[in-house]
């Protein structure tokens, strides 16, 4: 008790003052650097073995320079219970969330459409068409798409943010695509940011099925998102453009293709598809001759894409049944 009731030194208050403060300053340092490394370093999620599938998800995605926590914010609260469920259930993989949104609109929009300083480079969904469908008009949460599991087992997918090749299904049952080869393809192989609604225009179907001299214009056009990553398979392509579509600039028709082509339920028409909109094309000079009484078909005369028989066409065409006759003698009695 004595030594306590002795006065210290000049060099004993200093050496206990420099004590304390080289221990707050230390802690205060390291205090730091622990919140620092739980809040801004990616490599503290894999501390937790769980996580370490989606980190290397994250690690290979488009957004590998962006810090987790830019995206995925917590409170003290939930950290807290996030850290007591693991230690007391101790879980061998992560739970299904059920439907609940783990990263909202309000995040992804800070880069993705305010262009927050430091990230001007991604993506601006303000021109976007099928962003203006599904997260202005239908207020669809951006993960809802772009956070879809491919796989529940391992999370593989979590983190590639691009929607899988099918995953438009979930929504919009029954439009599946039918037959010719289109059964594997990404619905935005076909449905492109480039038409008001979405669908494909005829430029969209020529990307595949036009002459190469077509297909080369096509592809020096600006790339939106269906361009960019759901291009089909190279021998795919080469499949379908053994076609050759062309359209003639004088063609009698020149709607979409999607008018008489149906993916979702039937892409060759028929005969009973021209009658729909030529409903009374019997009645018309020869026609009810050749398809009643001949049953010849449609496009047997009218050549898909270009319809107009024309004299040097049937030059060709008709004499293959006839002697070659005036095809503008074709439409009289």
């Amino acid at each position: 008790m004595k030594l306590f009731q002795e006065k210290l030194t000049f060099k004993g208050r200093l050496i206990i003052t420099v004590l304390i403060l080289i221990i707050l300053v230390g802690g205060g340092v390291v205090a730091y650097n622990v919140h620092d490394f739980t809040e801004n370093n990616p490599k503290f999620c894999v501390s937790c073995h769980l996580m370490q599938k989606a980190y290397d998800a994250w690690a290979d995605s488009v957004h590998n320079q962006v810090n987790c926590h830019e995206c995925h914010y917590a409170t003290p609260a939930e950290h807290n219970r996030m850290l007591l469920m693991t230690l007391i259930k101790k879980p061998n993989s992560v739970s299904d969330r059920h439907g609940k949104i783990v990263v909202s609109w309000k995040m992804c929009f800070k880069c993705h459409w305010e262009r927050e300083e430091g990230f001007e480079e991604a993506v601006n969904i303000a021109t976007s068409r099928g962003h203006a469908k599904h997260v202005f008009i239908e207020q669809i949460e951006c993960s809802k798409c772009h956070g879809y599991i491919k796989d529940p087992e391992n999370k593989a997918g979590l983190h590639e943010f691009l929607p899988s090749d099918r995953f438009c299904l979930k929504c919009h049952e029954g439009k599946e695509v039918h037959g010719l080869g289109m059964e594997g393809l990404a619905c935005l192989a076909c449905h492109t940011d480039k038409t008001e609604d979405i669908r494909p225009n005829r430029e969209k179907c020529l990307t595949c099925h036009g002459d190469a001299k077509t297909r080369a214009k096509i592809a020096l056009a600006p790339q939106t998102a269906d361009t960019k990553h759901f291009t089909p398979d190279p021998e795919k392509v080469k499949k379908a453009s053994t076609i050759g579509v062309k359209f003639p600039e004088d063609a009698p028709m020149m709607f979409e293709c999607h008018t008489c082509h149906k993916p979702h339920g039937k892409v060759k028409p028929e005969m009973s598809d021209c009658f729909k909109c030529h409903r009374e094309i019997r009645k018309v000079g020869k026609h009810n001759l050749h398809i009643n009484t001949v049953g010849a078909e449609c496009t047997l005369c009218h050549k898909p894409h270009e319809w107009k028989v024309t004299q040097e066409a049937a030059k060709e065409t008709c004499a293959q049944c006839h002697d070659y006759k005036d095809p503008d003698l074709f439409l009289r009695k």
